[in-house]
């Protein structure tokens, strides 16, 4: 087993505290070494960090002894090095921003299936399989025959809904995510719409892959992740894809062989959207970049493109991104 511990989590509660647990966290996860982002907001916690078995096991200890939190939803996976270089705690509107009012988990949510459950209800013939991830997730891997509403962000989901799905003519629904908590939000969602039978994957694409022997299982491809791994295979190891320094996007090997990859600067989804003196901001930042590597040093262009033109730029490729 790996020595670092990744640790997907969430809980969908009232927390009218919430922006007073900012700083103590911030606060537990610098003592413990902790690195990734949570985020806080009037309905819950969500978030994806990294640590060493101590410290990961000391931060649920730590949210578990709020009785609101003591049944904390979590996801581990183990990798080699840490996948984030940097530890956030955001206070949010949403902690996955669907962009309807009134929708509340608590109260109104699909019914939950185990994998075991999944696999017994996708050969339904009648049941209709949706991927409520965005199109990038989704070309990274996928369940056989899932539907790909083709969203660049978790708000188009509902523009989705209202022009290609119908109450009457879809009777069963289901749906996933990759940790579970998009599918709590998007099956309340539908069932507001008056869509009865919704079906969510209980703990999300990641759950199924750590509990469904690879004999068993319906998923192809990889799952794309929102950490510095990228993408997990079908044993939670660190995947094949590797990340656009420009735009962000996973890209494949063969994406790395194309003429349109430079490291850093380029690649074969964002190379004809960037304009000359883009290119040249990026290259002088890999080089900044690889000169602090040799250092031994962390580079901000590690971890965020640093040019908001770039980000206007490739705002259709590189969408605003939730975990989960």
């Amino acid at each position: 087993m790996s020595e670092i511990v990744v640790c997907a989590l969430y809980k969908f509660i009232r927390l009218d505290n919430y922006r007073a647990l900012q700083a103590p966290l911030r606060q537990v996860m610098s003592d413990h070494h902790i690195r990734g982002t949570l985020l806080l907001a009037n309905e819950g916690i969500n978030g994806t960090v990294a640590a060493s078995r101590q410290g990961i096991d000391t931060l649920l200890n730590w949210l578990r002894q709020d009785p609101r939190l003591a049944d904390l939803d979590c996801k581990e996976s183990y990798t080699d090095t840490l996948p984030f270089k940097r530890a956030k705690v955001k206070l949010k509107k949403e902690i996955v921003t669907l962009g309807v009012p009134g929708i509340d988990p608590t109260h109104t949510v699909g019914t939950y299936l185990s994998p075991a459950e999944w696999n017994q209800l996708l050969r339904d013939p009648e049941v209709l399989l949706v991927d409520t991830r965005n199109d990038y997730e989704y070309q990274v891997g996928s369940f056989r025959n899932a539907v790909n509403p083709q969203t660049n962000s978790f708000r188009e989901f509902p523009q989705y809904v209202r022009q290609h799905l119908d109450p009457k003519r879809h009777r069963k629904i289901a749906m996933f995510c990759t940790g579970g908590i998009r599918c709590e939000k998007s099956t309340a969602y539908m069932k507001m719409q008056g869509f009865d039978e919704v079906y969510h994957l209980r703990g999300g694409i990641l759950k199924y892959l750590e509990e469904t022997p690879a004999q068993d299982s319906l998923w192809e491809g990889e799952c794309f992740v929102f950490d510095d791994r990228v993408s997990v295979n079908h044993r939670l190891e660190k995947g094949s894809y590797a990340l656009c320094n420009a735009c962000r996007m996973p890209i494949t090997r063969a994406d790395q062989a194309s003429d349109h990859f430079q490291p850093g600067v380029s690649c074969p989804h964002c190379h004809d959207k960037l304009s000359p003196s883009q290119k040249m901001r990026f290259r002088e930042r890999q080089k900044q970049m690889e000169l602090a590597r040799e250092r031994g040093q962390t580079h901000l262009g590690d971890d965020v493109v640093n040019s908001s033109t770039a980000n206007q730029t490739l705002k259709q490729q590189h969408p605003t991104r939730a975990s989960g």
